[in-house]
């Protein structure tokens, strides 16, 4: 009798970048994103070993106060669907470990103060976006711990350059979104 993969559930996972190690590693990873997947919709299965939950900023971030020029509102409700929906299915499955995923910004209001802020250099992808962890879950050990002086502010990075595989693909937004894939990496080394 073979023993059943461990479930990973990889909520708004976009491009699937996140949950790439465990799908690496053998895990059944289980992508639920739009357009295919709607998390508000979405009932799991039984037995999910980790949820990897990385809801849209769109609604949240600070970034679009700055690039809207003061034009932009938020609406709360809209984003708050998704991750209300979000932890509906962490607290159905009750994993053994959970992350939900967000840039620094107003979500805070809601969920609190997160248990981790991490920087994409902070495991080695060279270049600064302040992302917030809420969950339960083993922190992921930092590769660097001093910033490295050859550092590219993401706000200054040319949209090409934003993972370049995704260029013509994806919009520079959802290239935005994408998960670092050193912090991936490191995320599953600490969470398996």
């Amino acid at each position: 009798m073979t023993t059943p993969r461990k479930i990973i559930l990889d909520l708004c996972g976009g491009t699937g970048a996140w949950g790439k190690p465990y799908t690496e590693a053998g895990y059944d990873v289980q992508l639920i994103t739009l357009p295919e997947d709607d998390v508000r919709l979405y009932i799991p299965p039984k037995n999910v070993y980790g949820i990897l939950a990385a809801p849209p900023c769109t609604e949240f971030s600070f970034a679009k106060h700055f690039h809207g020029k003061g034009k932009y509102t938020h609406n709360f409700l809209v984003g708050l669907e998704v991750v209300s929906a979000c932890m509906r299915i962490i607290l159905t499955c009750n994993p053994v470990f959970w992350v939900l995923e967000n840039p620094k910004g107003y979500l805070e209001r809601w969920l609190g103060n997160p248990k981790y802020i991490f920087e994409p250099w902070f495991y080695g992808d060279m270049y600064q976006k302040q992302t917030c962890l809420w969950g339960k879950f083993e922190l992921p050990c930092p590769v660097h711990t001093k910033k490295p002086e050859n550092l590219i502010k993401f706000s200054m990075l040319k949209s090409k350059d934003i993972h370049p595989e995704y260029y013509g693909m994806l919009s520079r937004q959802e290239r935005r979104a994408i998960t670092p894939p050193g912090f991936a990496k490191a995320f599953f080394e600490a969470n398996k």
